[in-house]
């Protein structure tokens, strides 16, 4: 991998992590077409780590509430708001956390296709067009959610280990389908968007030291910065977007894509 890849393949992932359009399946996808072999695990551990610092500083408000409240509620074990919040978005993690550890070496055996990526991004694209089209008389907030309805959306959000179904995009159709705002389906993915990036990551940084493998540490830095930076400026943009004009224009790109897909690459 030279820097030019690195550097498409950081700017891909900053922006498609956080949108409804999977990261997974474009991070797949944008090699086959252009030719370019698999960019190793070395680097999506990389670009995932970028995501990950992109998210946290963009919700460090929220952070510097919900961590400290969550700790000081173990104390008198009464929780406040933002403590509560905190156990919500450990909920959501819990089945994908599950469901990750038995079927991934499944998922990557089998569902890694691009015949599979094409159906999961056309359908839950679809699925996402529904939910948005009754959005726009949604009044929940995300301090109306309970453990029952994080439940739902942790499950949803398991859906996504499937590649092309896109983590935000099925946890956000979730919180939609539920009866939340927009700006709510959105801010909460990227809640638990936190574990659920940082999990992973973990797992695949303990692959790699395990592995005798050789990495280009210029090659890796240049991942990280990148797909932060890429990912901190979707998110600000991404917020105001689809508060403004909804999810539709995310469905329409998913549905031409999956298209594409079995055209050029079946």
């Amino acid at each position: 991998m030279d820097f030019f890849q690195a550097i498409v393949l950081a700017i891909v992932q900053g922006i498609v992590e956080f949108l409804p359009i999977s990261s997974s399946a474009h991070l797949i996808l944008v090699p086959e077409i252009l030719g370019w072999t698999d960019q190793g695990l070395a680097f999506d551990v990389a670009v995932h780590v970028g995501t990950l610092l992109a998210v946290v500083v963009f919700l460090r408000k929220e952070i510097g509430q919900i961590v400290p409240a969550w700790l000081v509620g173990w104390k008198t074990y009464n929780w406040t708001a933002d403590g509560q919040l905190g156990w919500l978005i450990i909920i959501a993690t819990i089945p994908v956390g599950l469901i990750g550890l038995v079927f991934k070496d499944y998922i990557e055996l089998n569902l890694r296709s691009s015949m599979v990526i094409a159906i999961t991004t056309v359908f839950f694209g679809l699925v996402l067009g529904w939910a948005d089209q009754k959005a726009e008389k949604n009044t929940k907030t995300i301090q109306n959610l309970d453990w029952r309805q994080t439940l739902v959306v942790g499950f949803a959000q398991a859906i996504a280990l499937i590649p092309g179904t896109s983590r935000s995009g099925i946890t956000m159709t979730a919180m939609l389908a539920l009866g939340y705002t927009r700006i709510a389906a959105a801010r909460f993915s990227f809640l638990m968007a936190i574990p659920a990036i940082a999990l992973p990551g973990l797992l695949k940084a303990n692959d790699l030291a395990s592995a005798d493998t050789m990495v280009s540490w210029s090659i890796l830095t240049t991942g990280v910065c990148v797909s932060a930076l890429v990912a901190f400026l979707c998110m600000n943009v991404f917020i105001r977007f689809v508060d403004r004009v909804g999810m539709m224009p995310f469905v329409v790109y998913r549905i031409l894509l999956g298209l594409a897909i079995i055209v050029l690459l079946n």
